[in-house]
């Protein structure tokens, strides 16, 4: 159970109970229910993590939405999309182990996660992460009714394959970008659940190096 369930419940438990008290009992099952909800909400079920070499796994739960080619910086990159409804767990995973080399916040708009504009357009936390000689970025996109991001390493810790690093509340979006050369294990229409489902497989360093190798070659 993550934290923030026990401060949304306990209130509204309060509450059930003064108004159950000092009203009509009725009026207790609205808070008492929504308390239950959101203790539901924010559960948060151990999950086993793949040991694969090179996998990338999910930093959450949902449905994979889209899984487009695209160019960043000038490299060839795959960007997977998920989209995380009210009904999923919302603790965010890291995709694969390594160190934190970057996090930038950006504030914007809240249009539903679902729109492929709201990649570049809604609030957000872009985390890159190095490690095994490749990098990989995820995103925190906030949804139509998703308020608050939160991440909890800084820049320069060590996070493992799978390891817990925060949480978007309520509905909401991860995008994940990584080397254009990985083999892909999922496609559009699958559900997905954080740390435990691998969406592709990096290349390994020897297969980078000839990569570059050849490309030098060819150059030259």
């Amino acid at each position: 159970m993550v934290r923030d369930g026990y401060l949304y419940a306990v209130p509204l438990t309060a509450a059930a109970v003064l108004l159950g008290g000092l009203t009509n009992p009725a009026w207790a099952i609205v808070p008492l229910l929504l308390a239950a909800f959101l203790l539901w909400f924010f559960r948060d079920p151990e999950r086993a993590i793949p040991a694969d070499a090179g996998a990338v796994v999910s930093p959450g739960d949902g449905k994979v939405t889209d899984v487009a080619p695209g160019t960043v910086n000038g490299e060839r990159r795959t960007r997977i999309s998920i989209f995380l409804s009210v009904f999923d767990v919302h603790v965010n995973r890291s995709p694969i182990a390594g160190t934190i080399r970057d996090v930038r916040y950006q504030r914007g708009k809240f249009l539903d996660a679902r729109s492929p504009a709201c990649a570049e357009l809604n609030e957000q936390n872009a985390v890159t992460v190095e490690g095994d000689g490749q990098t990989v970025v995820f995103k925190q996109i906030a949804g139509l009714l998703a308020r608050r991001i939160v991440f909890n390493p800084k820049v320069g810790d060590r996070v493992e394959r799978g390891q817990r690093i925060g949480l978007i509340k309520f509905g909401s979006r991860v995008d994940v970008v990584f080397d254009s050369a990985a083999r892909l294990n999922v496609k559009v229409g699958d559900r997905v659940q954080g740390g435990a489902s691998v969406l592709a497989y990096l290349p390994g360093r020897e297969l980078a190096a000839a990569e570059n190798a050849a490309s030098a070659e060819r150059a030259y």
